[in-house]
């Protein structure tokens, strides 16, 4: 079994995930047999996820190797699908970031061994699913609940939150600029499940929530147009006032890095609604979740 999109995370493998998780957060940790190896073969820059997956690999007794896509074969022209033969012979998991989503798609195929999405210019699985159970733990449960997605409503994490989000129940409200569209491709599957909502309305589109969710307005790949972007999604800022027209139990998330100052206020991220230290140590949960959930499902 792959974790590569929303495809291959069903509602009860999400549960079973989210179980596992439960465990570990309660100090039941199940150590892996056999001595396994994760690579970690990553071609975009990272600081959370690269650690969080290296620290869950050592807490459940997996070894972990880092890899820096340009400083490997593939920089002097090794075929992606070839390299990821190769892990597959030395290793047990590997875990995959790499804009270009057809490249994954392309190492998944090739590959033998589990193959984890830590992030394409598509998807981010992991961090939707770190996501969604920061807000189960917060909330009891995602069922009935508003989460408001406010900035660049057509990037990779936004895609993979508003799918795993619905599965689970929640109502989902995309609110950014009317000259940027949310991948309908995503939207569409999301509905199958709940509700999505889409406005350029800031005060409506955040009425009653109980979640709101920013994250850079710059996303990878997407360097040469920062000043355009910045200045098209500045008015899509989450602060104190946007806070305000949502429920007074309202949470905030962010998955970091976060722009102070742009896409969210310091008073914001630092304020007493804020979660997003929680979702971020719950990256690690879920990762050694996922890895041990891999490890029964190979």
């Amino acid at each position: 079994m792959n974790i590569i999109t929303h495809k291959d995370l069903k509602v009860n493998n999400i549960k079973r995930i989210f179980e596992i998780s439960d465990n570990i957060t309660s100090g039941k940790i199940r150590k892996l047999k056999n001595d396994p190896t994760i690579a970690l073969f990553f071609a975009e820059a990272s600081t959370r996820t690269r650690v969080s997956f290296e620290v869950a690999a050592a807490k459940l007794g997996c070894k972990s190797i880092y890899i820096d896509a340009h400083t490997s074969q593939t920089s002097r022209g090794e075929e992606l699908a070839d390299t990821a033969k190769i892990l597959s012979l030395y290793c047990d998991f590997i875990a995959v970031r790499i804009n270009e989503h057809d490249k994954l798609e392309a190492m998944a195929n090739a590959a033998s061994i589990p193959i984890i999405n830590a992030l394409t210019h598509l998807e981010h699985p992991t961090q939707a699913l770190a996501d969604c159970y920061t807000i189960k733990t917060i909330k009891k449960s995602l069922k009935g609940l508003k989460i408001s997605l406010i900035g660049d409503i057509a990037q990779n994490t936004f895609n993979s939150l508003m799918v795993t989000a619905a599965k689970l129940g929640a109502d989902i409200s995309l609110i950014g600029p009317k000259s940027i569209q949310p991948n309908n491709i995503y939207v569409n599957e999301a509905r199958k499940y709940s509700n999505v909502y889409i406005s350029s309305d800031i005060k409506k589109g955040v009425e009653n929530s109980d979640i709101i969710y920013t994250d850079t307005f710059v996303s990878m790949g997407d360097e040469k147009e920062a000043k355009k972007r910045r200045a098209l999604f500045a008015p899509y800022q989450l602060n104190s006032k946007v806070l305000s027209y949502a429920k007074k139990s309202c949470n905030v998330m962010h998955p970091l890095p976060a722009h102070r100052g742009e896409e969210v206020t310091a008073k914001v991220i630092d304020g007493d609604r804020s979660i997003i230290w929680q979702q971020a140590k719950n990256k690690q949960i879920i990762e050694m979740a996922i890895i041990d959930y891999l490890s029964q499902n190979k």
